[in-house]
């Protein structure tokens, strides 16, 4: 479909944690396969950053990280072996030429560095990828409440999504697996992220096809107010979720994610229950100078949806770990 791009790139405010940053998501039910990548640019402190991760068909999991010094804003969404290329018509590709660390158990994939015996083997991966949007994008702060917006300041100023079908290869040493239309989607904000100060968050990418898919996202404040954003996908039509309601949600040693169920209010005054499971969990920490630490805890999951089942796709939170009585949005992921 035609589709209108947001501006790519963003004036920097003049803050140093001022950050760009684009992610994909995808999900082969076919080959077993799912992946994430994030590109982060923070020109003010001249520095790039990509992660992807790989979530393979026997339970474990690929990874791959850099971190590189750039001066001023890029000329190319690229750091490291990942490329994204987004083309102002609103096709896209996703390209990835590298090593990655494969780990057996995917929590133990962030001490890996440390402890290079938890690596069961190193993969040379290529990817390509094409990606065909479905929806027009959908931009959460247009949504949101005042107070919402005001919860959520420090995660963002903007935040773009964008739901498509995925078609390409990924090589993993030998093996080639071929995806033909898979579900995938994106996402691009800006703004300075906080994430040991933003405090707990939810993030769901949830598809059961190609004319339904549902993307609620929350920050939890200490006080249990909820700053919701998001939309269901259905029938073509892109419709704000306005309300959210935090039924339980289930978590291992209070930090890994186990189960959700949320209710949704849309913008037709629509109530709908979505329930989650959570697949195998990459936990990736974050520490500040101050000793504040949260936890990202990124994972695939089965959904729910007002009973319909079959959903499937990212399930991402966010926790608190440890907090003092300091605070600074400083911070760095100990991978």
């Amino acid at each position: 479909m035609s589709s209108s791009l947001e501006p790519l790139t963003h004036q920097p405010k003049n803050h140093p944690e001022w950050n760009e940053s684009y992610y994909l998501c995808f999900s082969d039910r076919k080959n077993q396969l799912s992946g994430m990548t994030r590109l982060g640019f923070k020109p003010n402190k001249g520095e790039a950053m990509a992660f992807f991760l790989l979530f393979l068909r026997d339970g474990s999991v690929a990874g791959y990280q850099t971190v590189e010094a750039i001066k001023g804003y890029p000329a190319r969404l690229k750091a490291g072996g990942m490329v994204h290329e987004i083309q102002p018509e609103g096709s896209c590709r996703y390209r990835f030429d590298g090593k990655m660390a494969v780990t057996k158990d995917p929590e133990s994939f962030p001490k890996a560095r440390e402890h290079p015996e938890l690596i069961s083997k190193v993969l040379p991966v290529r990817m390509d990828l094409r990606f065909t949007p479905l929806n027009q994008t959908y931009e959460y702060s247009e949504h949101m409440t005042p107070e919402s917006l005001e919860l959520g300041r420090k995660s963002g100023d903007e935040h773009w999504e964008q739901i498509a079908l995925m078609n390409g290869e990924i090589a993993l040493g030998d093996e080639v697996c071929i995806l033909d239309n898979v579900m995938g989607q994106r996402d691009h904000t800006h703004g300075v992220r906080d994430w040991t100060g933003v405090g707990n968050w939810l993030y769901y990418v949830v598809w059961f096809n190609t004319e339904l898919a549902v993307n609620p996202a929350a920050i939890v404040a200490d006080d249990g107010r909820i700053s919701t954003g998001g939309f269901l996908f259905k029938n073509g039509r892109n419709i704000p979720i306005k309300s959210m309601k935090i039924i339980g949600q289930k978590f291992r040693d209070g930090i890994l994610p186990v189960s959700s169920e949320l209710q949704l209010e849309d913008a037709d005054k629509v109530m709908h229950i979505l329930k989650g499971k959570a697949g195998p969990v990459v936990p990736l920490p974050f520490k500040d100078e101050h000793g504040n630490v949260s936890v990202l805890a990124q994972s695939f999951g089965s959904f729910e949806l007002d009973g319909v089942q079959g959903g499937y796709g990212g399930f991402e939170t966010l926790r608190v770990v440890q907090r003092s009585t300091r605070s600074t949005c400083g911070n760095d992921a100990l991978i």
